[in-house]
């Protein structure tokens, strides 16, 4: 295949990619806080590096790629959520991690792996990498990095001469526009946490040593979490790291502060990738607006994963993505016709349009274009193919599309009796009024001389069918 390539935000130029290494390709980005349901603005980037992923695996073969992808199950969100419900802590991260791969597998979303292999070991959880959290801190400390701090450890942005360097703002700007916490203990005010106290009530560790002596029971501050675990995982070097827009600052420009310092001699991420917020009917999802729902919500409303992962790749990954219903209803229209295409087809190669698309920074809203040149083409194989690569038509999602299992079949062969009879007597009466009722449940009714055909549409509700009599 041809070269990618990728816009990088910390150079703000578009770059060709050469992997660090061509048999391993590592790639680290920062996961979900799990303590409710994601929302839909949650689920952007998760498929946006998917379709990344996916693409790192057509080019260097899955086991050269290596796909990191963060729980934090260490929060103060967390604590809130299990002193409230008074449940322990480990049930609310375990509960919420099952209930976010579910939903991420429903909109055909691969679990990251290392080298294709050891899921389990790509998707670590802050809890489980602690000791590697401290050594850092340590080191940090005696680099002359950090300092402690009535019971807290903080990272010195002095001493760190690239701060802001991925932002692009100055640490004036950079306070100006963020909240940040005013300590009496801060040196600067953008000096930001490493470890901090805990108390008996909440979750907490031996804390880093400091001139001999544990600086206490504690836990760690936010950033450090993934500066540790990719440095476990991936080396203090690696291809690329990505998020939402949403972490640059701080959370981004913190861990390339402390994983800089803490490992000079590395490079840390070579590449980085940012995707752009959502919005819901164009307006900021928010839950005073009414327009907040998680993914959980739009599957239990029968909006198919499939739907939602077309209309993520219809915008490109560094443009603001606008949710609409219309979309979504467009979305099933077409995704039901290409399905209807490729069934029992063999994919071929896939097409060098869709791959070129893809490859040229992510550009999944052009790829989708070129599978719609390969559908009017009558190219079934290449469609297959394509889609294949962006994460569409897979089995494993077309449940939904299946004309039989929405139980359209036996009503297919009734109204074809039912019109069979009709020619005959020369009334249709019964078949306008099930041709009616079957339109009210949301299904397109083609009847021609071969026969009757019913296919569900974008609003097909199957139970209605049960109130037909």
């Amino acid at each position: 295949m041809g070269t990618i390539r990728f816009h990088n935000t910390r150079t703000r130029t578009k770059e060709d990619f050469v992997p660090i290494k061509l048999d391993d390709v590592r790639m680290y980005v920062c996961g979900p806080t799990v303590y409710d349901r994601a929302h839909l603005g949650n689920a952007r980037p998760v498929v946006v590096f998917d379709t990344l992923y996916r693409l790192l695996r057509h080019a260097y073969g899955a086991e050269h790629v290596t796909y990191v992808r963060n729980f934090t199950d260490v929060d103060d969100k967390i604590n809130t959520r299990a002193a409230a419900s008074g449940r322990p802590i480990s049930d609310i991260t375990s509960e919420t991690i099952a209930w976010y791969l579910d939903d991420m597998g429903a909109l055909g979303v691969l679990e990251p792996s290392i080298k294709g292999r050891d899921h389990r070991k790509a998707m670590p959880r802050a809890t489980e990498y602690i000791p590697q959290m401290v050594a850092m801190i340590e080191g940090l400390i005696s680099s002359g990095h950090a300092y402690a701090a009535e019971g807290h450890v903080l990272f010195a942005v002095d001493s760190y001469a690239e701060y802001g360097r991925l932002s692009g703002r100055s640490v004036d700007d950079m306070i100006a526009g963020a909240r940040v916490e005013v300590a009496p203990y801060k040196k600067n005010p953008m000096d930001f946490v490493l470890w901090k106290p805990s108390s008996d009530d909440l979750p907490g560790w031996d804390g880093p040593v400091v001139g001999g002596k544990s600086i206490g029971r504690g836990r760690p501050g936010w950033h450090i979490e993934c500066s540790a675990m990719s440095d476990s995982l991936l080396g203090d070097h690696f291809d690329i790291h990505g998020g939402g827009n949403d972490l640059m600052f701080p959370h981004h420009e913190n861990e390339i502060a402390q994983s800089c310092c803490a490992h000079p001699e590395g490079g840390f991420a070579n590449v980085w990738l940012h995707n752009e917020m959502l919005q819901v009917e164009g307006k900021k999802m928010s839950k005073s607006l009414g327009n907040f729902f998680t993914v959980r919500d739009l599957l239990d409303q029968g909006v198919p994963g499939e739907v939602i992962r077309f209309v993520f790749l219809s915008t490109h990954y560094r443009k603001p993505m606008d949710w609409t219903a219309e979309k979504a209803r467009e979305a099933e229209k077409v995704l039901r016709k290409w399905r209807g295409m490729v069934e029992g087809v063999t994919p071929g190669p896939v097409p060098e349009g869709v791959l070129s698309a893809v490859a040229d920074d992510l550009n999944t809203a052009g790829a989708l274009a070129e599978l719609h040149r390969l559908a009017g083409a009558g190219d079934a194989a290449g469609l297959k193919a394509g889609a294949a690569l962006l994460g569409l038509l897979q089995p494993e999602l077309g449940d939904w599309a299946d004309v039989s299992g929405a139980g359209l079949d036996g009503w297919a062969e009734r109204l074809s009796a039912v019109r069979a009879e009709a020619m005959a007597s020369k009334d249709f009466a019964e078949v306008d009024r099930l041709k009616t009722a079957l339109l009210g449940a949301g299904v397109e009714v083609r009847m021609s001389k071969a026969g009757v055909e019913l296919v569900p549409g974008p609003d097909f509700d199957a139970a209605k069918l049960e109130e037909i009599a």
